[in-house]
């Protein structure tokens, strides 16, 4: 029983690996593909952080590399991702009885441009919104970078599990 186990599992193995990679991700990245390019996403958002369209540029960059085995590449790669910051704003959510906010949001949205030169049919332009609240009497100034981050995270999670994790 032990031994038709292990045949099995072996089987099982073999077979799997011969169609696509996984990780602990939940990636799932064709074999034939091997690199990633990231290219620098730049700001057109009328208002933000001034270092966040390098944080977003180099956070993704990251990401692919710690949670793949894809090597990054400056040229075009077999999954590229290309794209720009298009909105960062502030606006009141929770008013309170004297008609004051309690609460404000920080809303992101950024524009990606994916291309699978492998698996085309995964291509995807889309945009990515993400958001964070915060107490109103915080200065924005003072929390916009922790929160900037925040909302990256997100983003960049979302844009990973679009591009690899196929949701």
């Amino acid at each position: 029983m032990k031994r038709l186990s292990i045949i099995i599992l072996v089987y099982l193995i073999a077979n799997q690996s011969c169609t696509i990679k996984y990780s602990l991700s939940g990636a799932s990245i064709a074999p034939d593909v091997k690199t990633v390019s990231v290219q620098h996403f730049v700001n057109r958002a009328p208002l933000g952080v001034a270092n966040m369209e390098q944080y977003l540029t180099d956070e993704l960059k990251d990401k692919f590399k710690s949670q793949t085995s894809l090597t990054l590449v400056n040229d075009l790669g077999d999954l590229n991702f290309e794209g720009e910051i298009t909105d960062f704003n502030t606006r009141p959510m929770a008013i309170t009885g004297d008609e004051t906010a309690s609460q404000n949001r920080l809303t992101i949205k950024v524009h990606v441009k994916f291309t699978n030169e492998i698996e085309p049919q995964y291509n995807f332009d889309t945009s990515f919104s993400q958001y964070e609240d915060y107490d109103s009497d915080q200065d924005l100034s003072s929390v916009e970078q922790e929160l900037m981050e925040n909302i990256m995270e997100k983003i960049i999670e979302d844009i990973f599990n679009k591009s690899v994790v196929n949701w």
